[in-house]
């Protein structure tokens, strides 16, 4: 459960500095065209940061409790304000359900999923460098590619049924959502393990907190990145069980 979270917050830490990144440089860096990508990267990436992260910090925060068990619960313990606080974070500053439907109207069906496509080739990009890691990392790398696989899939289908039934798209929105921030926080603790893989060899680094870079990034590619299929699954095949029920059926 230590670790779960540990991962997690770790993946969402990652997704919230590129995020930060890219508005540097849409701002400040010299070139446009690299101002306009930038931009056009923020953009895509703003709701998956508020919405996916959110949604995971009330998973680690409902986690802590469960870890401190019956004091977890009551007031005294101080893990129940965490989940308390957490769970406001999904609603203000738009809900998911908002940020899901920014996500695949005016950032992936607007641009026809241009944006979507280059995040995805970076992240093969990584990728592929994790068999420089060895055998270890093996399962590890089959699940970062076939996550991103997942949501090549799913943005490719949303791109064409949205002009066709925006209701169908909208419908799974939030999976996409998921989807879309799971596979990249997976491969962000990729990039950060082939980092730490290299400073490892200076004769000063912390080996410490390096080796743990390495473990976080198997661990979640092994326990979190799995859960890719199932969004896929609710992307590619949920829309019409959304919308099959008549408003007096509810």
């Amino acid at each position: 459960m230590l670790l779960g979270m540990k991962v997690q917050t770790e993946a969402m830490r990652a997704l919230a500095y590129t995020a930060a990144a890219a508005m540097d440089k849409a701002r400040h860096h010299p070139d446009p065209a690299e101002k306009r990508s930038n931009q056009a990267l923020l953009d895509l990436l703003t709701p998956i940061v508020k919405g996916w992260s959110t949604e995971q910090a009330i998973e680690v925060a409902s986690t802590g409790v469960q870890v401190h068990g019956g004091m977890g619960f009551v007031e005294e313990g101080g893990a129940a304000q965490y989940l308390r606080d957490a769970r406001i974070t999904t609603i203000y500053e738009g809900t998911t359900g908002i940020q899901a439907n920014d996500l695949i109207g005016r950032k992936i069906a607007f641009e026809k999923g241009a944006t979507a496509t280059l995040v995805i080739a970076r992240m093969r990009i990584v990728c592929s460098a994790l068999q420089s890691l060895g055998a270890e990392f093996e399962h590890t790398r089959s699940q970062l590619a076939d996550a991103l696989d997942a949501v090549d899939a799913a943005t490719c289908w949303l791109v064409d049924i949205y002009p066709r039934d925006p209701n169908a798209a909208a419908a799974v929105a939030v999976p996409y959502l998921k989807l879309f921030g799971t596979a990249l926080g997976g491969g962000l603790l990729c990039q950060a393990a082939l980092v730490a893989r290299r400073k490892m060899e200076e004769l000063d680094s912390d080996r410490d907190f390096l080796s743990a870079k390495l473990v976080t990034a198997r661990f979640y590619g092994e326990h979190v990145l799995p859960q890719v299929h199932a969004h896929l699954e609710a992307v590619l095949h949920g829309s019409d069980s959304v919308l099959a029920l008549q408003d007096t059926q509810f």
